[in-house]
């Protein structure tokens, strides 16, 4: 299994000098060989990767850029290509690849050799070809028996560099249980993030404070003379209310999609069109700071690593249909109660979606669900008990509106602030 591992790196400034300095020159020999694509016929990756060794003789700087460095470069350039092709043939207007200008071109990476991992006077070091020591902050420590396979260097828009270490682990995730137990349907929105079929509410990350200073802050770029000091100043004061927004929003859906890939066996979500969703007319700024396609990859990806089943179901109609009876009612948006007219069946709004999502994902994974040829069907409620759900009263079948989380203590005190509130909400 692949994964990257991110750490902040504390060049010195010498050193910082050095690998600006290797990015520009990294730089160049993309612009050159995108120079040569366009004028040259029957070009691919392999052959111009050959032709770095006679670029050396004349281009000088080149031999202080490791070997791998370089070839990854023009790597980077036909995937870039292969990319745009891909698109085309999927239909989309595109146009050709660009000549990147400084500050468009920010990483450089080192592919099966030139790198390291060192331990210098009790303090973790990222040794590069060509570079040296880099000190970084290892916050976290890498899989056992994981093995390094890429490093990438990168700088981001405020200055700050970062190593991506992209390992390799030999081992299996844990094996899947054949019969799940702990099942659970999650519906995401914009006014509750996340509500599941445990009754757990999540509510949505308020990021009003940190949207507010970012505007100010745009403001005042504005006013300054483009390209002057006092300008660039500025631009990093952008970038870095940019990166906080960004760093904050990733923070809580890397604890909330934990939570649901170690906590569950089973989880079924909805497979949402992200990019559709947010052209839509009105609200797109909201639906676009949701960043619900994160927390989808997310949550994937850390149920795979976990050994947990992970399901995708077409959103169409779970709102509107009975997670009880399967009769569908249209109801507008403001409208934030379920109430079944065929069987009486009355659910909070997003609790009866996830229980469809949830239904849903044991149709499609396990052939389980809502079947033609049975009267009822079973799901598995927030006591861990399985009960048949079309036995129950709708005051029964009711989720607990008490088991809501604010997502100011998903991010403060982690994600097992979720177990801890839902656990108390059922013994109440």
């Amino acid at each position: 299994m692949n994964y990257n591992y991110r750490y902040r790196l504390r060049p010195s400034d010498a050193l910082a000098d050095q690998l600006a300095w290797t990015v520009d020159t990294c730089r160049q020999v993309y612009n050159h060989f995108l120079h040569r694509l366009n004028r040259v016929d029957n070009t691919s990756s392999y052959s111009e990767q050959k032709r770095l060794p006679s670029l050396k003789k004349w281009w000088n700087d080149l031999k202080s850029v490791h070997s791998k460095v370089l070839q990854k470069v023009v790597q980077r350039l036909y995937d870039n290509l292969s990319t745009l092709r891909g698109r085309k043939d999927n239909g989309y207007r595109v146009g050709t690849l660009k000549w990147k200008a400084p500050g468009e071109y920010r990483s450089f990476t080192y592919s099966q050799s030139g790198f390291k991992l060192k331990n210098t006077s009790g303090r973790t070091r990222l040794w590069l070809s060509k570079l040296g020591e880099i000190p970084l902050t290892f916050h976290r420590d890498l899989p056992d028996d994981a093995d390094i396979k890429t490093v990438t260097v990168k700088q981001e828009p405020t200055g700050e560099w970062f190593a991506i270490l992209g390992v390799e682990t030999p081992d299996d995730p844990p094996a899947k249980p054949e019969n799940p137990e702990k099942c659970v349907g999650i519906d995401v929105g914009i006014c509750k993030y996340a509500h599941d079929t445990d009754g757990t509410a999540v509510e949505s990350l308020d990021l009003s404070d940190e949207r507010e200073r970012l505007e100010r802050a745009q403001r005042d770029l504005s006013r300054k003379k483009h390209g002057s000091e006092n300008w660039e100043k500025q631009r990093r004061v952008v970038a870095e209310r940019h990166a906080d927004l960004k760093r904050k929003r990733r923070d809580f859906l890397h604890k909330l999609s934990n939570y649901y890939a170690r906590e569950y066996d089973f989880v079924a979500v909805e497979d949402l069109n992200t990019k559709s969703l947010v052209e839509l007319p009105g609200n797109s700024r909201n639906r676009a700071g949701a960043a619900w396609g994160t927390f989808l990859r997310m949550l994937e990806y850390k149920c795979e690593r976990e050994g947990t089943h992970f399901v995708a179901v077409n959103p169409r109609g779970t709102t509107k249909e009975c997670a009880s009876c399967g009769v569908s009612t249209d109801k507008p948006l403001w409208v934030r109660e379920h109430s079944c007219p065929a069987c009486g069946f009355e659910a909070d709004r997003d609790a009866n979606a996830a229980w469809n999502i949830l239904s849903r994902g044991i149709r499609k994974r396990l052939g389980a669900g809502r079947s033609e040829s049975t009267s009822s069907e079973t799901r598995r409620v927030s006591d861990g008990r399985t009960r048949d759900l079309l036995s129950l009263t709708p005051v029964e079948t009711a989720l607990p509106v008490d088991a809501s989380v604010s997502a100011k203590r998903v991010v403060e005190t982690g994600s097992p602030t979720l177990k801890e509130r839902t656990a108390k909400a059922v013994s109440e």
